[in-house]
């Protein structure tokens, strides 16, 4: 593959669309699509464009040492989808020049009652992350400013990066899904704050071009710390769905990376509630988190709104204020 100025004026100057099919796996209650998967389409749209523009993924990476990384999300879900729905979905370039990535706004578009509505905006950040893992290739000149040696830079570090810390002992792998209990790391990021932390080593599904967390193993890990959080605060997803059949809902979701988390790194993930609004919606902050030469490393960090819908059969739902029990637990005083 030969990178032409032509392609990539193509892909930073003229739009593209697609059409998509969210995956069956994303479909944990009745028909609905998790944030997730949402969030699935959104990135396969965006590969789907640089391939449209004769800048595959998978040529980028093997022809000229260029890993393509989702580097920042940001999405707003207005309409939900189902099993078997099917997303236009259109990407319009929005690069800023000096920048050093590549943005995107996607927008998801299904159809409803013979209307089709606006169902997902998202902002979306690219970065093209030279390989080392490698012998380095030669960077094509008409990529070279959009070309980065590390991930990083998309949002601004929280007051816990670079703080020296004292790490435990290494924890058995027989531990499953990691520990939210006792550890030296997750007290010092926890301390005063409303906050959930987990300690997790980061595996190899998790992980792509050989070494390094990508977006969807982000975003794996906050649909994985918000099922531990609420579990912890004594309102588990399966509690609330078997006593009232309320499910959460997320209206919008964010990752933005700050650097690089790699395979088998103990992460370090601290889900913070920071607002409830009109008992209807909460907001929570979760960052991530690794250990480096005695101190921390902040990798990523990111929002989350949820909400909980009641469902009456097996197609409708409509949202539900939080009662004091919930909003007990979302204060951090679980019910007893």
């Amino acid at each position: 593959m030969t990178v032409t100025a032509e392609a990539v004026k193509a892909l930073v100057e003229t739009g593209s669309t697609v059409r998509l099919r969210p995956r069956y796996e994303g479909s944990n209650i009745n028909t609905w699509i998790g944030f997730k998967h949402v969030n699935y389409l959104v990135e396969e749209a965006v590969l789907e464009h640089f391939r449209n523009a004769g800048l595959g993924s998978r040529d980028l990476y093997e022809q000229h040492g260029l890993g393509l990384d989702v580097a920042g999300l940001d999405t707003r879900i207005l309409h939900a989808f189902h099993q078997d729905d099917e997303a236009r979905a259109v990407v319009a370039p929005a690069t800023k020049d000096g920048d050093g990535h590549l943005g995107f706004a996607v927008t998801l578009y299904v159809e409803r009652g013979g209307k089709e509505l606006k169902a997902v905006t998202s902002k979306v950040r690219v970065a093209l992350r030279i390989d080392g893992y490698l012998a380095p290739a030669e960077v094509p000149e008409a990529l070279a400013r959009f070309a980065v040696a590390r991930i990083g830079g998309f949002a601004e570090p929280g007051a816990h990066h670079g703080t020296e810390v004292t790490e435990a002992a290494a924890a058995a792998l027989s531990a499953g899904r990691g520990t939210t209990g006792d550890d030296p790391v997750l007290a010092q990021l926890l301390a005063g704050d409303n906050a959930f932390g987990w300690k997790w080593r980061i595996p190899y599904p998790y992980c792509h071009f050989n070494e390094r967390i990508a977006m969807s193993g982000y975003l794996r890990q906050v649909e994985e710390v918000v099922d531990l959080f609420l579990a912890d605060r004594g309102i588990s997803i399966k509690t609330l769905l078997d006593d009232r059949k309320w499910i959460p809902v997320v209206p919008r979701s964010s990752v933005q990376m700050l650097g690089e988390a790699l395979m088998e790194e103990d992460l370090y993930t601290v889900f913070t509630v920071e607002e409830v609004f009109k008992d209807l919606t909460y907001t929570a902050r979760t960052d991530f988190y690794v250990v480096r030469d005695g101190r921390l490393v902040q990798t990523a960090t990111g929002r989350i709104t949820h909400g909980y819908a009641v469902f009456s059969d097996r197609s409708d739902w409509s949202l539900v204020p939080f009662d004091d029990r919930v909003l007990e637990a979302f204060a951090g005083r679980p019910a007893a």
